[in-house]
């Protein structure tokens, strides 16, 4: 007996299935596919975008003559892009919405197919009947005739809260009701319930693609009612026709709700989503590191979005002058890198590809071998999100370079990517300085960042656009 699993990548299933085969054991193998995770993104925005960072950094649209400049390199490693809007929603029709979207199919509901040919006769047929993702397991266990552990290594177990799918392999169990009656669903407030082939959700309040926009409470969302057994693709709302069944649905949901921990309710979306949970920075101003220290995790790190702040290196530079990555966060779609190249200090800003502002001085005489200082100074601008601010790169007090720059990432540094002391491990900031790995060549005996308070406030969007035009400017 053995179990795999496999995800996102339908090459690597061909390679699956295809070992499998070769084993002789595909007749007996239970294979469950189901086709991704969840609707369609759509967040990249009403024009899509060659850089996925700059949707989520809440840039509504890159604008067409910068998205050019990408045209011969799109969907090679030379680009991060994501689709429109219009791609993603006709992705997911007929249903209504998209991912982030829970109370509609369309951010939910996904294909699945089966295949188990010595168990399942009815090769091709199709099922109908209500099921979650949280059957899977329960399937798996009833196939292999395994009962779910209570204890694992001595901790007691929950119990599964999933239902079998098994019983609708046999042919004659095609049509029969669902043994799943209820399930809920929710993310960032938008709320959804189903019993018995009806369908209870929340009508979003705004558009999934607008990643900052205001919150509306709790309590003010409408609700909508579909009954799914007659009408899949939720196409006929009934709530003012059957006010008394939308009553006993909201009911349910919260009943739900409460049963599974999904209360308290956050509908914060974005800003909740990209809070550090756990996080072993939460009220730190001043970090310190020796040596190389690589791979810490961003909600890890020292985060430097939206406030002022000064990183401090302490270095012994090998002879011959030094080279390679002091600290970076990010890579080649956003983050920054203070490093020396050929015993030249440098530090490098890179604004989602937008703009790539870069504190050196390539001009002065390497350093000599020995104890130095390298630091970098910002002073933000704020109040509020994606302000610009003053840099200064000195070395042993000494000016290297001062610039100021018109703006900032507001939001999110590159989530595939981590912040690393002593080496640079996965994308550089800079491709035209070096590539990766960039180790230091010198040794790092302290590097401290002092951080400012935070200037986040309730401003819009309207200071990110603003600095979107003065990059492509």
């Amino acid at each position: 007996m053995f179990a795999a699993y496999t995800a996102y990548t339908d090459h690597e299933i061909g390679r699956v299935i295809r070992e499998v085969r070769d084993e002789g054991k595909l007749d007996n193998t239970l294979i469950i596919y189901i086709v991704g995770d969840n609707g369609t993104s759509p967040e990249g925005t009403l024009l899509g975008t060659p850089n996925t960072l700059t949707a989520y950094n809440g840039i509504l649209d890159v604008p067409v003559g910068a998205q050019l400049k990408f045209y011969d390199k799109w969907g090679s490693a030379a680009t991060s892009p994501h689709m429109s809007v219009g791609w993603a929603w006709a992705f997911d029709t007929p249903f209504m919405w998209t991912k982030q979207i829970a109370s509609h199919f369309g951010g939910t509901r996904q294909g699945m197919a089966i295949s188990w040919p010595a168990r399942i006769k009815d090769a091709g047929g199709i099922r109908a009947q209500f099921h979650h993702v949280l059957d899977i397991v329960p399937t798996i266990l009833e196939a292999a005739g395994i009962a779910a552990p209570e204890q694992v290594n001595g901790i007691a177990q929950k119990p599964i809260e999933g239902i079998s799918m098994l019983y609708t392999f046999d042919k004659a169990n095609a049509d029969v009701p669902s043994r799943r009656d209820v399930q809920y669903f929710e993310m960032a407030g938008n709320r959804g319930i189903y019993p018995d082939g009806w369908c209870a959700n929340t009508t979003p309040p705004a558009v999934p693609w607008e990643l900052k926009k205001p919150t509306i409470p709790l309590d003010q969302y409408n609700w909508e009612l579909y009954q799914i057994s007659a009408d899949y693709s939720q196409s006929e709302d009934l709530a003012a026709k059957m006010p008394q069944k939308l009553t006993e649905m909201k009911a349910l949901f919260a009943q739900e709700a409460g049963k599974y921990g999904v209360l308290p309710l956050d509908n914060r979306a974005f800003a909740r989503a990209i809070t550090p949970r756990p996080s072993a920075t939460a009220g730190k101003t001043v970090f310190t590191y020796t040596g190389v220290n690589i791979g810490i995790p961003n909600g890890n790190a020292p985060n430097i979005l939206n406030k002022s702040f000064a990183i401090t290196a302490d270095v012994q530079v090998p002879q011959g002058g030094g080279t390679g990555m002091i600290v970076t966060q990010g890579g080649k779609w956003g983050g920054y890198g203070l490093y020396l190249l050929k015993g030249r200090p440098v530090f490098m800003y890179n604004l989602l590809a937008l703009l790539k502002p870069r504190w050196a001085n390539d001009d002065a005489p390497p350093l000599s071998p020995g104890k130095h200082t390298v630091s970098f100074e910002f002073t933000y601008d704020g109040p509020g999100i994606a302000k610009g601010g003053t840099g200064t790169l000195k070395v042993d007090g000494g000016l290297i370079r001062s610039m100021h720059i018109p703006n900032t990432i507001p939001f999110l540094m590159p989530p595939d990517e981590t912040f690393d002391v002593g080496d640079d491990t996965r994308t550089g900031v800079n491709v035209l300085d070096y590539a990766v790995p960039f180790p230091f060549d010198g040794k790092i005996e302290k590097l401290t960042f002092a951080m400012g308070p935070s200037q986040l406030n309730e401003g819009d969007n309207k200071t990110v656009q603003e600095g979107v035009a003065k990059a492509h400017d």
